[in-house]
């Protein structure tokens, strides 16, 4: 049984690891949420006028 959890917490450790390069990844490509928000708020006011 034992076995079985540790096993799961390292998938689960590997998921999470796997996840979080992602995220860096997506960080560096597009910004942090703060720098998306301009960017779709300056989208919308060429859209508008």
């Amino acid at each position: 049984m034992a076995n079985i959890i540790i096993c799961l917490i390292h998938q689960a450790n590997f998921l999470l690891d796997k996840q979080l390069k992602f995220l860096e990844q997506a960080f560096l490509k597009e910004g942090g949420l703060r720098e998306r928000m301009t960017r779709a708020r300056i989208e919308a006011r060429k859209k508008q006028g």
